[in-house]
């Protein structure tokens, strides 16, 4: 059976809608300490979750204007930050995604098993 051409294609953007969807979840599970982006952008690739700022930072305002998270800036040191931290609304969230999480990923790992 020959490769259909776009296959690659087809498979780029599939690869992307799934890490679209686990970007919030990986995003506030980061926060509990409070890291502005570039730390943040770092933090998740040193755990194998590449996210460019693009995609990052409209995230981030998007999330705190849910209030699920807080920011302020720190202007010491050569250039102001702003400093994203988990609320309280935004800890509680997290725990019921994480739930929702580790049930459709048992539910996945027993699908794809087959």
């Amino acid at each position: 059976m020959m490769d259909n051409p776009n296959s690659s294609d087809v498979y780029e953007k599939l690869a992307q809608e799934l890490r679209r969807g686990v970007l919030v979840l990986a995003t506030l599970s980061q926060l509990g300490e409070a890291q502005y982006g570039y730390s943040l952008i770092n933090e998740l690739a040193a755990q194998g979750l590449d996210i460019d700022q693009g995609t990052l930072y409209p995230l981030l305002r998007r999330l705190e204007a849910d209030g699920l998270l807080d920011s302020q800036w720190n202007t010491e040191g050569p250039r102001p930050r702003r400093y994203y931290v988990i609320s309280p609304t935004g800890a509680s969230l997290l725990q019921r995604l994480s739930a929702e999480w580790r049930g459709l990923a048992a539910v996945l790992d027993k699908l794809l098993a087959k």
